[in-house]
């Protein structure tokens, strides 16, 4: 009968230090897989996905915001271009607005002002914020036709791969520049 090994109090505890500390280290979206311990929803969203299941066509290209994986996915019109990047949600269900939409607005250095509802939960709120590091909508906006909804950069990167915003998809600011650039006034877009 072989002996039982025996439990080493400081080895564990520094192992469970070490471990914790390497958490906090981890983007927001490895903290989420690594605190799941059911099935791994983020894991897929970062292969390269097919646009078919999602879009009749590509034509002016297509955006697909998937909130269940935080990702937005771009194919453009000839298929030479598909780009993935990590994303913020909406942080409630009454909040979100799922469905058909497009393009219907570019704007880079975008300014912001808090929907009528905003204001009204939170009238501290500034009614304007002009364009630059305090501005939310970050670096670049794309407007949809949905009054109100955005795919917009942010200079608060801790929001990307979470539930932080009211209503708006948020991209780092380098990733909503480059979508900038390859999308276009009529690019569909899908959030779903």
């Amino acid at each position: 009968m072989s002996k039982p090994s025996s439990f080493n109090r400081r080895a564990f505890i520094g192992s469970a230090v070490a471990l914790g500390a390497a958490g906090l280290a981890m983007p927001a979206l490895a903290q989420d897989a690594a605190a799941n311990t059911g099935p791994q929803h983020n894991i897929s969203s970062f292969r390269m996905q097919d646009w078919r299941p999602h879009f009749q066509n590509l034509n002016n290209g297509a955006i697909l915001c998937d909130l269940t994986s935080r990702a937005v996915h771009y194919w453009s019109e000839d298929e030479s271009t598909y780009h993935v990047y990590p994303s913020s949600i909406p942080v409630s269900t009454d909040l979100t607005r799922t469905g058909r939409t497009e393009i219907i607005k570019k704007v880079e250095g975008p300014t912001w002002a808090p929907t009528p509802s905003m204001k009204a939960s939170n009238p501290e709120w500034p009614d304007f914020v002009p364009a630059g590091p305090d501005n939310p909508l970050g670096t670049h906006a794309l407007w949809l036709s949905w009054q109100y909804y955005r795919i917009h950069g942010t200079h608060d990167t801790r929001k990307i791969g979470r539930k932080s915003s009211n209503g708006c998809i948020g991209l780092y600011n380098e990733h909503i520049a480059q979508l900038f650039g390859l999308a276009k006034v009529g690019t569909q877009v899908l959030v779903m």
